[in-house]
């Protein structure tokens, strides 16, 4: 007579926090403003300002775009400012950075909407694993907001999780 085999993991009372959930749907693009530089590095403001004007923005329509500069280049503070103009019709966010700094600005976003008073006295597991890329920097604000209210956090998978929380309550 063979063995049911039962799944303790789904049977348990663990909650599983997956930031990939909440990874942008959209389509994400970087700037490099250094294109319009001469050199890459020396900002000609009347060449720029053509460079802007001639460039095809359309393609980031209903995009995530951050804007950075690949060279040491220094550069005036409104540089990209002016370029988040020519974007603000088209892309659904802008943000000057790359796009790790990009995701970071959107996980934050998404992180202080959500209501975590749902893993109340709860184990939770904080997903590691991931097929896209979540900035480490997500899991520290996650573990965080999860923090006040779980009962512990664990990181990884349920097979495998490293102890991060127990609360003393």
């Amino acid at each position: 007579m063979e063995k049911e085999i039962i799944n303790k993991v789904a049977n348990s009372v663990l909650e599983v926090f997956d930031l990939e959930d909440y990874f942008p749907k959209q389509p994400i693009h970087s700037i490099d403003v250094s294109q319009w530089l001469v050199e890459g590095f020396i900002l000609k403001e009347k060449e720029f300002r053509e460079s802007l004007k001639n460039h095809d923005w359309l393609y980031y329509k209903d995009s995530l775009v951050s804007i950075y500069c690949a060279t040491d280049a220094i550069l005036p503070a409104w540089t990209f400012a002016l370029v988040s103009v020519y974007l603000q019709p088209y892309a659904s966010k802008v943000v000057s950075g790359n796009k790790n700094d990009l995701l970071l600005n959107l996980y934050q976003e998404k992180l202080n909407q959500i209501d975590f008073s749902i893993y109340d006295k709860k184990p939770v597991i904080l997903k590691g694993c991931s097929n896209k890329p979540v900035p480490q920097e997500a899991y520290v604000l996650a573990i965080q907001k999860i923090m006040p209210y779980a009962k512990s956090v664990m990181f990884g998978e349920a097979c495998s999780a490293v102890p991060l929380f127990k609360s003393n309550k």
